[in-house]
């Protein structure tokens, strides 16, 4: 569907900037404590009082999320509501010391934040919440903690479990791929200074002040390497009859947080909850960014609140409680700008429509042993719609795996949690086993459907470290990410098992002996979905793409885009049996904003392991960022260089941070620690 950039809203709208009060913090200028949030607020021009929206996280509304933010919130503001944005404490342009994620201070502030915007004079009472990922997590969090003003959120790309379904841990491994990669971007953007343009000359002492409160999260994720109470706090999945707010749940089968809309449609009631998932990364799904097709999601989420805030009968509550896509099958490649499928609606979760089926592996035991860079055609762990996020051809990947077969004999369409029965005896007291299911074409191409992750060690629960016996076997089970996908006939269903995947999967000491796999006790179970209600998924509609007129920010080119490195580079030392990945997220580059902001960002991140030796894993990340307002004579850098290597029992990290001012070094630290591999 093409953009519609919409023009002649129902309402005039008027933007301002302000500064929310809080009742903790820094000693204010009357000696009280007061901490004050920056705020910017897009309101309709009416006298009537109108319910308000907040989107609330760390990523510095007057740069960073702002070409985001004029999509939205204008648009919002131009249909009746008071639409708001609010940073973080301790982030872009707001007071106070930054903090962990998700910790008790944020989520307070947003439960304050909320309580303000309903006594305003220009709001009716009640607010809505919404968010991708940062903003989508505390929105579910915050409506656990149930503000009487919260009436309804909308969550997009978020999960209901901080352990077991966000950037750190994936079935109770080490997420190398992410959990270094975000602990070093948030370094980075931690580190960055307050703007002079909206808080004035205190932005230097801001800046200092914060850096002194800095410690790398990577320090506190790794300390807890099982479910323990520092990943419970926050994860709404404790207990999800706290929600009180309505919810709509979003997620794209190409986003690692997708389960979480599964599972909050399965344990909220029906008058409740409504979930979407698309075949979209991980965005909002109007901004048309692969793999597509984009939707009307401002107009959809404009029905919610509509429904829940203003009492009006959009039709919302009368879609199916689950509307989700199912692609068909398609050849391996690492972008689509869109993917063919279709829409169902399922009335339940677990939905009537889905039938487990079980598919009976054949032959006799299997040495897997894969060699240590499996995993390198994995793909992107947070696909954003670049040119290289997602995976390629996984014939390589299977031929380094146990591979099954089943023929595909009449179409065979999934929809759900794949499951996994596994009869394993170990060598080694720990390893992992990594389960893939691909699509395998006539031509024998190979295209990753979905997968999963099981630490060995965890196999009685995440909250347990149970070493494996030396030469036992057990039966062990685990479920693959939910996925809908279409099988056509004349395909076979592969399902492909290592025992490594690095760099997603940091490996365990000693699994580079692997595991014997008896395929007699094992097998595969597959959520096959009939037919449904045709005549409901042919209801199944959205609106094309809307969004406000977009910000006039510039992004220069170049000088020499011959210059420019490769998103995802292998490199492999053949003598040496070395792998490196260079990996460039390309999360935005260099702009120039409309009201003079030069924003420079730069980052690599590198993965390097040798076959056979698990305790060859490394991590190594770098950041610079740059703000530079000419007219101010400022000119900021922030640099950063995080690493994490290992031994059999430790964990070691480094990082660095150096800030400069106007070229000179106002501020460096660097962190060194060994943490004990408890768990990963």
């Amino acid at each position: 569907m093409s953009l519609h950039i919409a023009t002649g809203l129902p309402y005039r709208t008027i933007r301002e900037d302000v500064r929310i009060p809080l009742p903790t913090g820094r000693p204010g200028a009357d000696g009280s404590e007061i901490t004050h949030l920056y705020a910017r607020i897009w309101r309709p021009v009416t006298d009537e009082p109108v319910p308000a929206l907040l989107e609330y996280l760390p990523y510095r509304l007057s740069d960073w999320t702002a070409p985001r933010d004029q999509q939205r919130h204008p648009w919002y503001a131009g249909h009746g509501y008071a639409s708001v944005r609010v940073d973080v404490r301790g982030h872009g342009n707001s007071e106070g010391l930054p903090g962990d994620e998700y910790d008790a201070t944020e989520l307070a502030d947003g439960v304050a934040v909320i309580h303000w915007l309903a006594d305003q004079p220009w709001c009716d009472g009640k607010v809505g919440m919404f968010g991708i990922s940062w903003g989508g997590f505390n929105s579910l969090q915050i409506a656990a903690l149930a503000p009487e003003p919260l009436k309804a959120i909308v969550t997009v790309c978020s999960a209901d479990d901080r352990y077991d379904n966000d950037v750190h841990y994936m079935g109770g491994s080490v997420l190398a791929v992410d959990m270094h990669a975000w602990a070093s971007t948030m370094l980075a953007f931690v580190s960055r200074p307050p703007d002079p343009e909206f808080v004035g000359p205190a932005w230097r002492d801001m800046w200092l002040e914060r850096l002194e409160a800095v410690d790398p999260f990577i320090h506190t994720w790794l300390d807890h390497q099982t479910r323990d109470a520092y990943w419970r706090h926050g994860s709404v999945s404790e207990d999800y009859s706290a929600i009180k707010a309505k919810v709509l749940a979003v997620g794209g089968w190409h986003d690692p947080y997708r389960d979480t809309v599964l599972r909050l449609v399965r344990h909220l009631p029906d008058e409740q909850v409504r979930g979407l998932i698309g075949p979209w990364s991980h965005q909002y799904p109007d901004r048309g960014l692969p793999p597509g097709p984009a939707i009307g999601f401002l107009q959809e989420t404009l029905r919610w609140w509509d429904q829940h805030l203003k009492g009006e009968d959009s039709g919302v509550m009368n879609e199916p409680k689950l509307r989700s896509w199912i692609s068909e099958s398609h050849p391996p490649a690492t972008v689509y700008p869109e993917l063919e499928g279709h829409w169902v609606g399922d009335p339940a979760w677990p939905s009537p429509y889905v039938t487990p089926v079980e598919y009976a592996f054949q032959g006799g035991p299997i040495l897997v042993r894969s060699p240590q860079h499996t995993g390198l055609a994995a793909g992107r762990f947070f696909p954003f719609g670049n040119d290289a996020d997602l995976p390629p051809d996984q014939r390589e990947e299977d031929a380094n795996s146990a591979a099954f077969e089943f023929a595909v004999d009449e179409r065979l369409q999934i929809l759900g949690r794949p499951r996994v029965r596994l009869r394993l005896t170990s060598p080694t007291p720990r390893g992992q086993v990594i389960a893939r299911l691909c699509d395998v074409a006539p031509d024998g191409s190979s295209t990753l459907v979905t997968r999963g992750v099981l630490n060995l060690s965890s196999r009685y629960g995440r909250e347990t470290v149970a070493p494996w016996k030396p030469g036992d076997t057990e039966d062990v089970t685990f479920e693959l990410n939910g996925i809908g996908h279409a099988f056509p006939p004349g395909h076979r269903i592969r399902l492909a098992v290592s025992s490594a995947y690095w760099p997603w999967i940091w490996p365990q000491p000693g699994s580079a002996e692997g595991f014997t796999l008896d395929p007699a006790g094992s097998g595969l179970e597959l959520p096959v979905r009939g037919a449904g209600d045709r005549a409901l998924d042919a209801t199944i509609a959205f609106a094309e793409p809307e969004q406000s007129e977009p910000l006039a920010v510039i992004y220069p080119a170049p000088e020499d885009p011959a210059d420019q490195r490769p998103e995802r580079l292998v490199v492999h030392d053949v003598a040496a049996g070395s792998w490196r990945l260079d990996v460039d997220p390309r999360y935005g580059g260099t702009r120039i904003y409309p009201d003079g902001l030069e924003f420079h960002e730069d980052a690599l991140e590198q993965y390097t392991i040798t076959d056979n030796d698990p305790l060859s894993a490394a991590t190594r990340s770098s950041w610079t960022v740059r703000l530079r307002r000419p007219e101010l004579a400022w000119d900021t850098e922030v640099r950063t260089r995080s690493e994490i290597t290992c031994d059999a029992g430790d964990f070691l990290t480094h990082n660095e941070l150096t800030c400069s001012e106007g070229g000179e070094v106002i501020f460096q630290r660097t962190w060194e620690r060994r943490i004990p591999r408890t768990a990963g």
